[in-house]
């Protein structure tokens, strides 16, 4: 069967290319076109469009590229009418995704899957109406999920696991010894404070600045931070030329199983990092902070930011946000973390329960194979 796939993000690259690579086990004779990434192109050939001609977000940066926006669109459905897919799969993404899955549904009457859900339980729940009108079927990752589609009479809806587990589980590095890891990173033998500082620019100057002001307070620690796809080293180096700080690029999940606490920028990362066990607190730095804290409480649907206390549904780890994330408020939090035993072993218990909640491996394979069933009984 032939799939058309579509990740806009580089999560969505990696979550794209582990489903690729159970597709073709499910399907010997699957034939792919897809907009992804680098990983997906080893599974399935060259993108039609690689992830980073997409990865517009706000309304601002789309604005600035809707061009590029436009023509990325026109592009793919020209590619779905001229490759005529069996189905149509959609990464998160969502802006971009349920324009095409409007096109695909209505103009060309196609089936239409979504592997991992966009975050509507937090904002933009409107969209849930697109959902159920142009999606045959949710494949969900969050267990949560499928009680939020349900509330919403939307039972096209299922849980395949988390593909985080997958990649956590089949990493290279796994056995890798402390010594190693900082040896071929230029590192020394102090222990690591990890810092997940997000994966675009604004993210970075908003947040990176404030974990780096913390580095005297905690001289017996080496900060390390995990570079981002796609992100040029020299845009840390104008952060970093004068602190000693170390960056590693392509390693986050090494450089996490080495550390012994994290300050991380929410999304994705803060459930990484707790499925690595790794203590943490979150940051979510931004200009004019006091007013995104009033429009956070104005237009989220969630009592919490990080995925950790949401998937919990309580406060297992201290979230930061806008005018919260200040130098004293970081330091007492990493403080704790470091130093208080009765504190870190309470934080790693309720990541063992988290880990339960989501189930053992396999997410991308179960998802695969509910794909190719549910294609196959037409």
């Amino acid at each position: 069967m032939k799939y058309f796939i579509i990740a806009g993000e580089a999560s969505g690259d990696l979550h794209g290319a582990n489903l690729m690579r159970e597709l073709k086990i499910a399907d010997p004779e699957a034939q792919f076109c897809f907009l992804g990434g680098d990983l997906m192109e080893a599974i399935g050939g060259k993108p039609l469009i690689h992830y980073r001609q997409m990865a517009f977000m706000g309304v601002v940066s789309v604005v600035l590229h809707l061009r590029t926006v436009l023509r990325n669109m026109t592009v793919c459905k020209n590619a779905i009418r001229y490759f005529s897919p069996d189905v149509l799969i959609l990464i998160d993404y969502p802006g971009f995704n349920l324009r095409v899955a409007k096109y695909a549904k209505e103009t060309l009457g196609l089936k239409v899957f979504y592997y991992i859900s966009p975050k509507l339980w937090a904002w933009k729940e409107y969209r849930i109406k697109h959902i159920k009108k142009l999606v045959d079927h949710m494949f969900c990752i969050f267990p949560f999920e499928i009680e939020f589609y349900k509330k919403h009479n939307c039972l096209q809806a299922s849980y395949v696991g988390n593909p985080l587990i997958d990649a956590i589980e089949t990493r290279s590095e796994k056995d890798e010894k402390f010594s190693s890891f900082t040896q071929r990173n230029s590192l020394s033998n102090k222990p690591i404070v990890a810092l997940l500082a997000g994966s675009r620019k604004k993210e970075i100057t908003d947040n990176l600045p404030k974990m780096l002001a913390l580095m005297s307070h905690f001289s017996d620690y080496q900060f390390v931070v995990a570079g981002a796809p796609g992100i040029n080293p020299s845009f840390y180096s104008s952060y970093l030329s004068s602190s000693g700080v170390g960056v590693v690029y392509g390693q986050t999940y090494a450089l996490l199983q080495q550390a012994t606490a994290a300050i991380v920028t929410s999304g994705t990362a803060t459930l990484e990092t707790a499925l690595l066990n790794v203590p943490q607190v979150v940051t979510y730095s931004v200009k004019f902070g006091r007013i995104v804290q009033f429009l956070y409480k104005l237009l989220i649907h969630t009592p919490y930011f990080s995925l950790v206390n949401i998937i919990a549904g309580k406060p297992v780890i201290i979230e930061l946000l806008g005018a919260q994330v200040t130098t004293q408020a970081l330091t007492d939090e990493l403080e704790r973390l470091l130093h208080d035993s009765t504190y870190r072993n309470a934080m790693l218990q309720q990541y063992s329960l988290i880990k339960e909640q989501l189930g053992k491996a396999g997410a991308s394979a179960k998802a695969a194979k509910a794909m190719v069933a549910q294609l196959e009984a037409r």
